[in-house]
């Protein structure tokens, strides 16, 4: 009996998300009494790693990476581990495989998932509803569940242990959908993956203006983001465009700079577990949802702001 964790790879190693994905697993396990496997659909760099966060084996197959593919792999490796629970870290091809995982594994399934489940009265998550505006219990019924945890809901505590890794023969189906071509955004840290994000908006007055927002985010080692009208008036480019309609983000510091904070923007930022404001506009509506604001002009706190950080670091 085991919690099996999917492990998403990117670039030959794994993506920092699935080691909550570990984590969390590893802490539900505990709870449970059970053994945590970890299980990645292709080889990493850092396999063995998954001992750091309580995984005690990682599975290691060869696939061509799809949504179905890899739910018919976890599904044929939670038969193998006799698996009650099946973690993935919160991803666009977790939400598109966790369904099928469900289907084939014959699972229930839980998504955006906040907190290790209350066991007292059942299988009871806790989930991110409303993007990210309230919170939900549900219970999961049935022998085996599927649950896609979201970004930074979990605190990774590191520790030296190596899990062992071991090859995993597994037969998947062909996939029906044909990539052609694949277009990667670039740059030193990327936004959905990103811990510290700097975002700004109109208020920075025009794209000359964006040396200020990159200056802070290379000092303290953030990826950039923007608003929406930033983004619809070619000041930056759209894979940055950060809201409800754009790119969503979980980081532990979010810092708005010249945005006034209209609803899709607060829908795409408000699982930030720390939310700085910098606006001259005293009643800017992102102030009601930040937990530290700045009132004044954005091309005098920004070099001040930053400068201040280069002293301290």
């Amino acid at each position: 009996m085991a919690v099996l964790v999917f492990l998403e790879i990117e670039d030959g190693a794994v993506k920092r998300s699935s080691w909550e994905a570990v984590a969390y697993g590893s802490a539900l396990a505990k709870q449970m009494g059970k053994e945590t496997i970890a299980l990645a659909p292709s080889a990493a760099s850092d396999l063995a790693h998954a001992g750091n966060y309580g995984a005690s084996k990682v599975w290691q197959a060869e696939i061509s990476v799809s949504a179905e593919s890899i739910a018919d792999l976890v599904a044929q490796a939670a038969d193998k581990a006799s698996a009650d629970v099946i973690v993935l870290a919160k991803s666009l091809m977790a939400d598109l495989a966790a369904p099928m995982i469900g289907i084939k594994a014959n699972a229930s399934v839980g998504t955006n998932v906040v907190a290790l489940p209350d066991l007292s009265n059942g299988f009871v998550i806790r989930k991110s509803v409303f993007s990210g505006k309230a919170l939900a219990d549900m219970k999961l019924e049935g022998a085996r569940k599927v649950l896609t945890i979201k970004k930074n809901a979990v605190g990774l505590t590191k520790t030296d242990a190596q899990a062992n890794v071991e090859t995993f023969g597994a037969s998947v189906g062909s996939s029906k959908i044909t990539v052609k071509e694949k277009q990667k955004q670039t740059g030193e840290i990327l936004l959905p993956d990103a811990d510290l994000v700097v975002s700004g908006g109109r208020g920075m007055k025009g794209p000359e203006n964006w040396h200020l927002i990159e200056d802070l985010a290379k000092t303290i080692g953030a990826a950039t983001g923007c608003s929406k009208p930033v983004s619809d008036i070619d000041w930056r480019p759209h894979h940055e465009h950060v809201g409800q309609t754009g790119i969503k983000v979980s980081p532990n510091l979010y810092i708005a700079v010249g945005i006034s904070g209209a609803i899709q923007h607060l829908a795409g930022v408000s699982s930030s577990k720390v939310i700085v404001v910098i606006n001259k506009d005293p009643e800017a509506p992102f102030f009601k949802s930040a937990d530290y604001g700045i009132v004044g002009d954005a091309m005098e706190v920004l070099p001040k702001l930053t400068a201040a950080i280069k002293e301290i670091l």
